[in-house]
């Protein structure tokens, strides 16, 4: 069993005794280890201590950063010195949309790398074209076959090469605290005008903030188009990088998630703690 996979055992035993308040004892006598290894495990993964981490895995605490900042994004664009909403998604990723064409070509003379490889939260199947990624899933129960299988309906007249080297470059950019995003990460997406305008709208939520869906439909000018909304979220191919993991009810309630509650969880959890007071 994986840390992640551990961890993601105690967020869920945690959710379902939240009115129990679990103590660390509990916790790790659930998942099978001593309060110590917990202690240290838990420490080594998230940065900080479970009992200031469960903090944050409560609907009081969504509902406040949900309304933390009631800013647009002409404002928080502002606030990081960027000069438009636009930069603030292109100052760390670039989204490059297929256009019709490049569609209809069904990736005819297109590479795509890919590989498997460890995150902080699990296993995730990672391609990636000339141009950028343009698929990041999390894996688990899926085989290699299977998203080998996935990827190929995706691109099926596209060269598809396993290069572990490759990808664990990228990977390490993503996920690893040791590096910068000096260079932004670039992505090229297959989908409606409507589905790219959610994922852009995603890229503007910064780190350890959240939108609800309602947000991001009014931010799009689409503001009755709330399930249209979430069913783009959920259509996103690019997992962690295009942040549909930040988008909650209205209510602070986490919403679905494609790759699970208790990763989505981890997700929000671990990026409001850099930012938690």
């Amino acid at each position: 069993m994986t840390d992640y996979e551990r961890i993601a055992m105690a967020i869920d035993f945690i959710r379902s005794h939240a009115q129990q308040q679990p103590s660390l004892d509990d916790i790790a006598k659930h998942i099978g280890l001593s309060p110590s290894h917990f202690q240290r495990l838990f420490s080594r993964w998230a940065g900080i201590s479970p009992k200031r981490f469960l903090q944050v895995l409560t609907l009081e605490y969504a509902e406040q950063l949900l309304q933390r900042k009631n800013m647009s994004v002409f404002d928080v664009s502002t606030g990081v010195g960027l000069s438009s909403g636009s930069r603030l998604y292109d100052h760390f990723v670039q989204l490059i949309a297929m256009t019709p064409a490049e569609f209809k070509q069904q990736g005819a003379g297109v590479s795509i790398s890919f590989g498997i490889h460890e995150t902080p939260f699990g296993n995730a199947f990672i391609a990636v074209t000339a141009r950028g990624i343009c698929q990041l899933v999390f894996i688990d129960t899926q085989t290699r076959h299977q998203l080998v299988q996935t990827l190929m309906q995706a691109w099926p007249l596209a060269e598809l090469i396993e290069d572990f080297e490759k990808t664990a470059v990228i990977v390490e950019q993503l996920f690893s605290s040791k590096t910068t995003n000096d260079k932004p990460l670039s992505i090229m997406v297959k989908g409606t005008n409507f589905q790219v305008n959610v994922w852009r709208a995603l890229l503007t939520i910064p780190e350890g903030e959240l939108q609800s869906y309602k947000n991001i439909a009014q931010q799009i000018g689409k503001p009755k188009a709330i399930r249209a909304v979430g069913t783009a979220i959920g259509a996103n191919p690019v997992a962690f990088l295009i942040p549909c993991h930040r988008v909650i009810r209205q209510s602070g309630e986490l919403g679905g998630y494609r790759w699970g509650l208790s990763r989505k969880h981890a997700m929000i959890a671990r990026e409001a703690m850099k930012n938690y007071e």
